[in-house]
């Protein structure tokens, strides 16, 4: 990290029926584990599980020692419940 210089971030966090997005000023050149840490994300949804819930930076998944630039979205991604495949497999067998 940089000392001195500051860069502001959006984190974001979705589920149903909660949605949680803030914007974080944070020393430039800062990871993703760095905001999310910072932020006290972790604390307030335990479910969260960063080795298994990926992340990423406008829909693009990253490590989380991604180095992030001013105005970066960090996105926190949850587990699929099923497989894409199969979901529309459903719906076209129950529209048949």
């Amino acid at each position: 990290m940089v000392q001195g210089e500051r860069m502001t971030v959006d984190l974001i966090y979705i589920k149903p029926g909660c949605q949680n997005s803030e914007s974080l000023a944070l020393p430039s050149g800062s990871t993703i584990r760095q905001v999310i840490a910072y932020s006290g994300l972790l604390q307030r949804f335990p479910e969260i599980d960063l080795a298994v819930n990926k992340v990423g930076v406008f829909s693009h998944i990253k490590a989380l020692d991604h180095v992030l630039e001013k105005g970066d979205r960090i996105e926190i991604y949850r587990p699929l419940l099923i497989d894409p495949k199969e979901a529309r497999h459903r719906r076209a067998k129950i529209q048949q």
